[in-house]
């Protein structure tokens, strides 16, 4: 496991589009999923210890945004090969036990983690109404703990602001993680 953190965005730049399957069995396209006042597209996996210790807050998060019409979208571009652990059929079971209700796609050809310059898992994007880059960051202070009391979900200020102003926060925070694991 290779720790990562994730790089400073270019903000501005538009989301790539996808058409990808989801744990429902469904193909999915970014337009279709896109929330109203802006979109989250989140690179995360099954196994990161990373993404285990804040998959609660993430589902909490998910639901909290669709009071301002912001929609959660997770990819998971793991290598299903090597990382038997991140297949199809466990995203399946991942999804199920924490309770996700936003799609949860796979990338299996890890093109759409590529378009999109994912490093690591956690890696979250942020996307105002027009999908235009606006935050690239963490979830919040816990990367593997439980974040200090009293502190905020960064990620989800960031996606109220983007949805109220257009605009995502001045200062952001970059996410750490594991590396993607890419194919060989």
């Amino acid at each position: 496991m290779v720790l990562t953190q994730t790089p400073v965005g270019t903000y501005g730049w538009k989301a790539p589009s996808f058409m990808l399957t989801g744990v429902d069995g469904t193909v999915h396209c970014l337009q279709d999923l896109k929330g109203k006042q802006g979109t989250v597209v989140a690179f995360i996996c099954n196994h990161c210890p990373y993404v285990e210790a804040i998959i609660d807050r993430m589902v909490r998060a998910a639901r909290d945004m669709r009071a301002f019409e912001v929609s959660m979208i997770a990819i998971c571009s793991n290598d299903s090969v090597f990382y038997p652990e991140d297949s199809y059929e466990n995203m399946q079971y991942f999804a199920r036990r924490n309770g996700f209700d936003f799609p949860y796609l796979h990338d299996s050809s890890q093109e759409i983690a590529k378009a999109y310059g994912a490093v690591c898992t956690p890696d979250f994007f942020g996307f105002d109404a027009k999908l235009k880059l606006e935050y690239r960051g963490r979830l919040d202070e816990g990367h593997t703990d439980v974040p200090p009391q009293g502190q905020s979900c960064e990620l989800l200020e960031a996606m109220r602001l983007i949805a109220g102003e257009g605009k995502g926060p001045v200062i952001q925070y970059a996410s750490l993680g594991c590396s993607i694991k890419w194919c060989v």
